[in-house]
């Protein structure tokens, strides 16, 4: 793995502090949209309430894969809508986003994604990786060419492998547990359920 240059450790601190100023990251005994346990959680909303520091990250994602020529930006339900808007409106290109339908996402209101185009995948938090690999699914579904993911925190412990290129605007990793084997639970801590998709 290379070190990161000088630059990249810089825009990583200012990235830090922008989440840490607007209240981002929270620390308890939470229940993550996966289903696994995390002692900590992050409040993508606090964020995605600024357009300012929306635009800020949107513009690091834009910057990573414009090069690569995408189309269409893509992101899951709920928080992937704001930044697959924001992340195509820099790029000058179309923004849509992919609905669950019962244990997978798929394009609706007339969205639609022609074969061979080139199609950049957006999210907000990446635990698992379980939301953007639904995405991606309905997009390699209509034969869409996925040029990379990007999103805003990369919070797994391993990155997930998509296939693709994977940028995030902040690499965080972060504990996460299995219910039967989540010390917090062990110890009585009561489990809060802080968002839903």
């Amino acid at each position: 793995m290379e070190s990161a240059s000088p630059q990249e450790l810089k825009q990583t601190s200012q990235i830090e502090a922008l989440f840490r100023h607007v209240g981002v990251l929270r620390e308890g005994h939470f229940l993550l949209t996966s289903g696994l346990h995390s002692p900590t959680y992050w409040e993508k909303f606090r964020i995605l309430q600024y357009p300012e520091h929306t635009g800020t990250l949107c513009t690091m994602i834009a910057d990573r894969f414009r090069s690569d020529g995408p189309a269409v930006v893509v992101g899951p339900t709920t928080g992937g809508v704001i930044l697959a808007f924001e992340t195509a409106r820099q790029l000058g290109i179309r923004g849509i986003f992919a609905e669950k339908d019962g244990d997978r996402r798929v394009l609706r209101r007339d969205f639609a994604i022609q074969s061979g185009e080139k199609v950049l995948v957006v999210d907000d938090v990446l635990t698992t990786g379980k939301s953007v690999m639904e995405t991606l699914n309905a997009v390699r579904s209509m034969g869409g060419d996925v040029v990379g993911v990007g999103v805003m925190i990369d919070r797994s412990e391993v990155a997930p492998s998509f296939g693709t290129a994977l940028f995030s605007c902040l690499r965080a990793p972060s504990l996460a547990y299995r219910p039967e084997d989540c010390p917090l639970c062990a110890r009585g801590m009561a489990l809060t359920k802080p968002g839903s998709s």
